[in-house]
């Protein structure tokens, strides 16, 4: 990101106070987005961002207070949109998004943004899957039960990408290692690329990531700055597009939902708050702080 970090602005967030981000480029980031919030995009993941990680992700749902500090926010911005490798309609009903008063215009961009959910029509747009991702995910049973490591780990069904989860093996991390070389090679052959995170690795088609996807929906929107919050290295790529929006005059603050497990977006990020609560603290206060 290239951004020079100080230790003097207090980067912590509460109810009242809204925190200073740690960077030049994140303070002009949020000076822009409280100068002008109508042209502002407020952009997020969804697990570990808004919904905290639970062992198993068809249990994982927002923060209870993600949705009413969402829709007081969304009215007084340009766009808020949640970008996630779940499907679309799945990160809708785990969040709660659907016929909420507020977000009527709140976009779902799931599987990295080759899906679309936009909560004014209710409707999901995507293109025709991968044949990749069932090809690989016929042999994934196979290749688990025969490879070091494989013992607990679990198979995520995603639709367009499909997932193998290590957090309820016995050695955690000795098994994310382990797999990740056979994983590579049945992504490779099939050609998917593996995308690590928090103790999964997910296999995906190409070309399709975060980055590309809040990009793609900046330019859509017209947007005068960007804030994006998230929390895990598939969350790397919209760092990264937010430097790249910087660098071509477009102001950003980069957020990190806290993790222990994942330091680079920390070492990146313009601000730090504690997981989805303090996500939803710093939603909430954005606000409460922007006119109505």
């Amino acid at each position: 990101m290239g951004s020079h970090k100080d230790s003097t602005p207090d980067s912590q967030v509460t109810p009242d106070r809204l925190p200073t981000p740690a960077t030049a480029a994140g303070r002009e980031g949020l000076d822009a987005l409280l100068a002008g919030p109508g042209r502002a995009v407020i952009a997020l993941d969804f697990d570990g961002t808004l919904a905290p990680i639970v062992p198993d992700p068809d249990r994982a749902r927002a923060h209870p207070d993600a949705v009413p500090a969402l829709a007081a926010l969304a009215p007084k911005v340009a766009s808020v949109a949640v970008i996630t490798g779940r499907p679309a309609e799945v990160a809708v009903r785990h969040g709660g998004f659907a016929g909420v008063p507020g977000l009527d215009h709140l976009v779902v961009l799931g599987h990295y943004g080759a899906e679309r959910w936009d909560a004014a029509t209710g409707a999901v747009t995507a293109p025709p899957p991968h044949p990749g991702v069932d090809a690989a995910r016929a042999e994934l049973p196979g290749l688990l039960a025969a490879a070091d490591g494989g013992d607990g780990a679990w198979i995520e069904e995603k639709g367009r990408a499909v997932a193998v989860h290590t957090r309820r093996a016995a050695d955690p991390q000795g098994a994310f290692e382990a797999l990740r070389a056979p994983l590579a090679e049945l992504a490779s052959r099939h050609g998917l690329v593996v995308e690590p995170g928090r103790l999964v690795l997910e296999l995906r088609p190409p070309g399709v990531d975060k980055g590309v996807a809040l990009r793609e929906y900046v330019r859509e929107v017209g947007a005068g700055a960007v804030l994006f919050a998230g929390d895990d290295l598939g969350d790397l790529p919209a760092f990264a597009a937010v430097g790249s929006l910087r660098a071509a005059g477009t102001p950003g603050v980069l957020v990190c939902s806290g993790s222990d497990e994942v330091t680079e977006l920390r070492n990146q990020a313009d601000l730090v708050v504690d997981g989805p609560a303090g996500v939803v603290t710093l939603l909430r206060t954005l606000a409460e702080h922007l006119p109505s």
